[in-house]
């Protein structure tokens, strides 16, 4: 039986099933915690609370695991600093 990817992990973007999106689970790649602000689907920096929940409370770690109840998973890296965007920009008119 396949695994079902459900998202990626936000650090080093390992694909992940739902098993990896528990409370205390991490990335079986690079081990950061995956129920994260920064691997979630809702996640817009710039945003208020960095969040498009509108009822999401406050999270101010975006990085350590939380209870968010409006958590689901991202398949996409929306966090890529400027360096990232400008790199990726260089690649693809190269």
């Amino acid at each position: 039986m396949a695994t079902e990817i459900q998202g990626i992990c936000w650090h080093c973007g390992r694909e992940l099933s739902a098993y990896y999106y528990g409370r205390e689970e991490s990335c079986p790649g690079c081990r950061k915690p995956t129920r994260v602000c920064r691997n979630c689907r809702w996640y817009a920096p710039g945003r208020a609370n960095d969040c498009e929940e509108p009822m999401a409370e406050r999270v101010v770690e975006k990085e350590r695991a939380n209870f968010c109840s409006f958590f689901e998973p991202t398949s996409e890296r929306k966090d890529q600093g400027a360096d990232a965007i400008a790199d990726d920009l260089r690649q693809a008119a190269e």
